[in-house]
């Protein structure tokens, strides 16, 4: 018996596909809703084999208020959301931003239309560390905490912020109501995780991140250099007040990242507290050329790189203090960089079409050995 159904927005992307798999395997059914812009229908394909259970699928953009209500009248069982389906390219953003809006703030406000309408009343959404900005014109607030002030300095970091207070306004707002009708108030939740820097793939070398096109964060673009796919890195600028000037991230593994959400929503479902907000992080920033380094130690040569301009609204330092997501949410990361460097490099060496190959046949033999 499954514990509760939950529709994933964006759930064959990267985050999302990882998220779904954590749900099944914690006997929740899955739902995904995904428009393949940026992602692959194999990746459901992929999730079945290695937890055994198949998420229903619809291709459906999440501006399509009313394809999103044909798919909640379909599973009137769906309880909650994990919202990921969002455009996420920071330097993309500053140049299309109108799309940006379009998509991640237009299609938050149909999907929460359509929720409403389906009497579906928790969301976690798949915010970012951007929203924050620049912490370091505040002090004592790196590592980030939670109640540093929100101040992003980019579109994409924009859209995001805005996505956060349309889902409060909601969620304050479906509560209040009601309330005053003597109704019951708690069942409308919403978890605002404000995570870091996602990275590496499946242990099994079967999953990973497959992005179509240019991939926009650090270690994928690494990946592709290790491949020969691409030339070399670009690095953004070595003149930030860092100890080798390169800006610094904080590193999640993604399989960290989607127990995050999993003990957000589980917090959500028992806890009924309305609105909250977590960093999902690892708390430990690495500049970007200790990242070239850590991952050129596991490929075994040096990877080649040439530093040019800083990007707009790019910052110097987004470190998590992850202390509240600890503490209340029973949850932190317990994978390295280093676990994140190999468990990329299996993933990108072996499969260096991505979802556009077969996976190769040792790691589903492995695969296979390990489940039966």
């Amino acid at each position: 018996m499954a514990v509760g159904t939950v529709l994933v927005t964006g759930g064959t992307g990267y985050i999302g596909s990882f998220t779904a798999l954590a749900l099944l395997e914690n006997d929740y059914d899955v739902v995904i809703v995904d428009n393949l812009y940026n992602s692959s229908k194999v990746a459901v394909d992929r999730i079945e084999l290695i937890c055994g259970k198949r998420p229903a699928f619809y291709e459906v953009d999440v501006t399509d208020e009313a394809a999103l209500d044909k798919v909640f009248a379909a599973h009137p069982e769906i309880d909650s959301v994990i919202h990921f389906a969002a455009l996420k390219a920071v330097g993309e953003s500053g140049e299309i931003p109108l799309e940006y809006y379009r998509v991640n703030v237009g299609g938050s406000i149909s999907l929460l239309r359509s929720m409403s309408r389906a009497n579906v009343t928790n969301i976690v959404f798949s915010s970012s560390a951007t929203v924050y900005g620049d912490a370091t014109r505040f002090p004592d607030m790196i590592p980030i905490p939670e109640h540093c002030p929100i101040g992003p300095t980019n579109t994409y970091g924009r859209t995001k912020t805005m996505i956060e207070t349309v889902i409060t306004d909601q969620v304050e707002a479906q509560r209040n109501n009601n309330k005053k009708a003597g109704k019951s108030f708690d069942q409308w939740n919403g978890a605002l995780l404000r995570y870091f820097n996602p990275c590496g793939a499946h242990p099994s070398g079967i999953m990973g991140e497959d992005p179509q096109g240019v991939p926009f964060n650090l270690l994928p673009l690494l990946g592709k250099v290790a491949t020969g796919e691409r030339e070399k890195l670009l690095v953004f600028g070595d003149d930030y007040a860092s100890k080798d000037g390169t800006a610094i991230r904080d590193y999640i593994h993604v399989l960290d990242l989607a127990k995050g959400h999993l003990a957000a929503l589980n917090y959500l479902r028992e806890h009924k507290p309305g609105v909250r907000a977590w960093n999902l992080g690892s708390g430990r920033g690495s500049t970007v050329f200790e990242m070239i380094k850590a991952f050129s130690k596991v490929v075994g040569r040096d990877l080649p790189y040439e530093v040019v301009d800083r990007r707009q609204g790019d910052v110097l330092d987004l470190t998590a203090n992850p202390a509240l997501a600890n503490k209340e949410l029973g949850w932190k990361t317990e994978l390295t960089l280093e676990d994140a460097c190999a468990d990329l490099w299996r993933w990108v060496e072996n499969n260096p079409k991505g979802y556009r190959q077969d996976p190769p046949a040792k790691f589903l033999e492995a695969l296979k050995a390990k489940t039966s």
